[in-house]
């Protein structure tokens, strides 16, 4: 009878022990479930299990142009671009731009992520979010668990709900993932100024695969219930807080009147890109030769392409296209600046490719030219960005010193994940400052030009008022100039004039009221104060980009507004005096949304891009005469 007491026993324990792993097992996701998915999205692409999936996935490429009544859609064209973010009236917090290249963290199968945010005045209300998801090829993300708390995945809880989103402006990447913008909608929390915490989990997909959270670089650190403190998430808080721009833009300093083009001026389409083989949306700004020669880059050439890199030689006949290089991925993906060098070289980035997070590159003219549109410049390879303390995505313009030494910005990675200023040289990367470095100092950086006594930059976020900055080089490393807290947008561009002067853009929009425009400053020495010379205002989003000549006068182009709403070409001459020369129409006749400054030759030719329109919609090459 003992014998049997104790088989007894055992058996009745056996029973609970199996019930309760029972009742476990269906309250809570079962561990193999979550062992099956690894934290992070570009683990899971090195898996059997889901490389199958990923196979179906193409390069990160461009997406396709759009009709042109799209382009009327800065913010169509702004995810397009991949570039940068703009605060809005209702963006209550944006911690960053999708990346959609560094990583990702999953927020289903039991697993939560939480970022942090902040207010810095007054009373919000939360009315939605939108964020980065790489997802699976086909999937669709139907609605994920939000909350709103005190603190990493607890603390006192603001609002807990199950949200519907919609997925827009999804692309591939090159580990085969869609990257989209989720958006949702929903009645949030009244939130006094304070830092809070954003956690989502439990994601619902339509084919019960993962999604994952897209990993950016600013300007906060989140964490993942599985593994502690990981790199920030791109994601954007909305509410109802609005600024009134009468009441919080200033009028401009020096005010600018508005004059006719001169009536000789000529404008004419000098080429329409085909989106063939000779490439489509041209983004990037065009170097002139001393021989009068345009160079420029293209965003993709179509699905798996990377790009292209072209050249323009006037002629008795007109203007002779030849394609020197087309960018296929490891070699780079997504052309984003371009330079010429004194041995005749040119010398650029890629905003991906190469190992995954951008190269810096070199093409030179091979020993033999074919007889063909298509040439065979040949590519060195000069470094690849690996997304560590180097950096990631190298964007904006790059520079090179009279020793062919190459500075430019990395927009993310970097020690301190705010990106980097770095120099190339004898053929090793040097980073000379990782953002952000201390308390007030900028983040995103987004370019650097040649000034009088060193480099100087601008970031797209922190600083004083979290808007940007202007920095220098010139005597160590040091912020001139924070942007914002209000009456500023977002900064967009920078150029140098020969006295030592800067010229800048920014960019910003009042949702609220339906109103966006731009600026164009000038900031000078010793004060660097911030000198408003011209305001836009439109309908939509603007975002101007500017150049000057050796007189000192200010070209710019912005990519929305004028007469047909497809952007323009203006001019400003001291002491300030604006003339519009040009009024984009769109395709087929004429460009649409010129996305990068204009250039000037020595006999005063203005030459630039359009992004859209022209006879085949893929973009055009301009040219103003005087």
């Amino acid at each position: 009878m003992q014998l049997s007491a104790q088989g007894l026993t055992s058996l009745f324990r056996t029973i609970v022990v199996v019930a309760v792993a029972a009742v476990v097992m269906t309250a809570t996701p079962s561990i193999s479930a979550q062992n099956s998915v690894p934290p992070t999205a570009r683990q899971a692409a090195t898996m059997p299990q889901f490389a199958a999936k990923l196979a179906r996935g193409a390069s990160r490429v461009s997406p396709p142009a759009a009709p042109r009544a799209s382009y009327k859609r800065p913010a169509d064209a702004l995810a397009r671009r991949n570039r940068g973010w703009m605060p809005g009236g209702n963006d209550l917090y944006d911690n960053g731009p999708i990346n959609g290249t560094t990583d990702a963290w999953t927020i289903n199968f039991g697993f939560v992520v939480s970022d942090s945010f902040t207010y810095p005045s007054g009373a919000n209300s939360v009315t939605g979010l939108t964020f980065g998801a790489w997802t699976f090829p086909g999937d669709v993300l139907e609605n994920v668990e939000i909350s709103i708390t005190s603190s990493e995945f607890g603390g006192t809880t603001y609002f807990d709900g199950v949200v519907n989103f919609s997925q827009s402006n999804c692309s591939g990447n090159q580990y085969g993932y869609n990257v989209c913008t989720e958006t949702s909608a929903f009645s949030g929390p009244d939130l006094q100024p304070g830092r809070y915490w954003v956690n989502l989990q439990n994601a619902v997909v339509n084919d019960g695969d993962p999604t994952y959270w897209d990993e950016n670089s600013g300007p906060s650190l989140a964490s993942n219930n599985s593994v502690g403190t990981i790199p920030s998430e791109a994601f954007t808080v909305l509410g109802n807080e609005c600024l009134d721009p009468a009441g919080q833009r200033p009028p401009a300093q020096a005010k600018a009147v508005t004059v006719p083009p001169s009536p000789t001026q000529t404008y004419r389409v000098i080429y329409n890109f085909t989106g063939a083989g000779d490439g489509a949306d041209p983004q990037t700004g065009l170097v002139i030769d001393a021989a009068g020669n345009l160079y420029g880059t293209t965003a993709g050439t179509g699905p798996g392409q990377g790009g292209t890199v072209f050249k323009l030689s006037p002629s008795a006949s007109g203007w002779r296209y030849s394609r020197l290089y087309s960018f296929s991925g490891a070699d780079g993906e997504g052309p984003d600046s371009l330079v010429l060098g004194a041995d005749g070289r040119l010398y650029g980035t890629t905003y991906g490719g190469g190992t995954g997070d951008g190269v810096l590159f070199g093409l030179s003219p091979a020993g033999h030219i074919l007889p063909s549109v298509f040439a065979n410049w040949m590519e060195t390879l000069l470094y690849s960005f690996t997304g560590g303390s180097d950096g990631a995505n190298p964007n904006g313009s790059i520079v090179l010193d009279s020793s062919g030494n190459i500075f430019g910005n990395a927009r993310a990675g970097g020690t301190n994940h705010g990106g980097t200023l770095y120099e190339f040289t004898n053929g090793a990367l040097q980073v000379l400052h990782a953002f952000p470095g201390f308390q007030g100092d900028g983040n995103i950086p987004i370019g650097v030009v040649n000034g009088a006594d060193g480099l100087y930059g601008l970031t797209s976020r922190g600083g004083a008022n979290g808007m940007g900055t202007l920095y220098t080089t010139a005597g160590g490393y040091q912020v001139l100039y924070s942007f914002g807290p209000y009456y500023q947008g977002s900064p967009v561009n920078l150029a140098a004039d020969q006295a030592g002067n800067l010229y800048g853009t920014d960019s910003f929009i009042y949702r609220c009221f339906g109103v966006g425009g731009a600026d164009v400053f000038q900031f000078s020495p010793p004060g660097w104060n911030a000198t408003n010379l011209m305001s836009f205002e439109s309908d939509g989003e603007l975002s101007p980009r500017v150049s000057t000549d050796a007189s000192g006068n200010v070209y710019g182009t912005t990519d929305f507004g004028g007469q047909y709403s497809e952007g323009s070409v203006f001019k400003l001459t001291c002491c300030w005096t604006y003339t519009e020369l040009h009024d984009f129409s769109g395709q087929p006749s004429d460009g649409d949304m010129p996305s990068a400054a204009p250039v000037v030759d020595a006999q005063g030719n203005i030459y630039g891009t359009t992004s859209a329109g022209g006879a085949y919609g893929q973009g055009t090459v301009w040219e103003i005469s005087p």
